[in-house]
């Protein structure tokens, strides 16, 4: 955003169509990610350049700029009739992502690729886009602008409206059910064995408590927000407890995933939207003096 914010403050038409090329990669990749459309991320990334066009020189500072850009494309991302509004916004609690002694012991097992050779596939990359997708969406929007955008969690909260704390619960089990449908889709073949686990009453055997005060700090502690006696007892508790250390390492895989991936407009359609938004740019700006006489 701030490179976007130095271009416009340049103020010549080379420098403002490389900070529109630059905004619109940013609303369009956020725009996919939430959306999964590619109509709906084209429509709302010209939508929200053409909205803030007016406004682009009046911003002090990138954080300003991002939280507003954001803020406006999550509210015409809702819109959609494909969008997340009609998604059901169901609380899911942490006892529902607690992984099966089954599933524990496939982690324990497995040696998964690395994820940044692994996402050069393509298979790889669609089946990331519909892992996101199936997040549900109180939980993906968190998801997506703090992982795949990079926001902090107070920036976070600025653009949804809700409080920090809630923030924090809900990024939590959106990256654990995000780490839950990439297992199913990556072990597709043995997902009927796996429901049948299930139905037959195998589900998982009561974990210890320190295990479950472990998965419930989990994001917490990756993002080094746990204080320094907690931090001490959870590193105690892996040293000693392989199972936790195995979902730590599969949750750790699965946000490594979705912060690299970036989907990207068609070079040339963005080309065609961004002199059309050029042309309105000049035009906004020319129209400010008289506005304000």
């Amino acid at each position: 955003m701030q490179q976007a914010l130095d271009l416009i403050r340049q103020n010549s038409p080379e420098s403002v169509e490389r900070a529109l090329a630059l905004l619109q990669n940013t609303v369009y990749s956020f725009s996919m990610k939430v959306c999964g459309h590619p109509e709906d991320a084209e429509d709302t990334m010209q939508e929200v350049l053409l909205k803030s066009l007016p406004y682009l020189p009046k911003f002090e500072n990138s954080q300003a700029l991002s939280v507003w850009l954001y803020k406006v494309a999550r509210n015409r991302c809702l819109m959609n009739r494909r969008g997340a509004k009609n998604a059901r916004n169901r609380h899911v609690s942490l006892d529902e992502l607690m992984p099966t002694e089954f599933e524990l012991e496939k982690l324990l097992k497995s040696t998964g690729p690395d994820p940044e050779v692994n996402l050069l596939r393509d298979e790889t990359r669609r089946r990331l886009r519909e892992a996101v997708l199936k997040v549900p969406p109180l939980y993906r929007m968190v998801l997506v602008l703090h992982d795949m955008e990079g926001l902090s969690t107070s920036e976070v909260a600025s653009v949804i409206g809700v409080r920090e704390g809630t923030i924090r619960v809900r990024l939590h089990r959106a990256r654990l059910l995000l780490r839950q449908q990439l297992t199913h889709l990556e072990n597709a073949k043995r997902i009927v064995a796996d429901r049948t686990r299930a139905s037959t009453g195998k589900r998982p055997i009561e974990r210890p408590r320190h295990c479950r005060e472990m998965f419930a700090a989990l994001s917490d502690y990756m993002d080094g927000l746990v204080d320094d006696e907690h931090t001490r007892e959870m590193r105690k508790h892996l040293n000693d407890c392989k199972p936790c250390v195995a979902f730590l390492d599969s949750l750790k895989s699965a946000v490594q995933q979705c912060r690299i991936y970036e989907p990207t407009c068609d070079t040339g359609r963005a080309e065609e939207l961004r002199r059309d938004l050029l042309h309105k740019y000049e035009a906004a700006i020319a129209a400010l003096p008289k506005a304000h006489a």
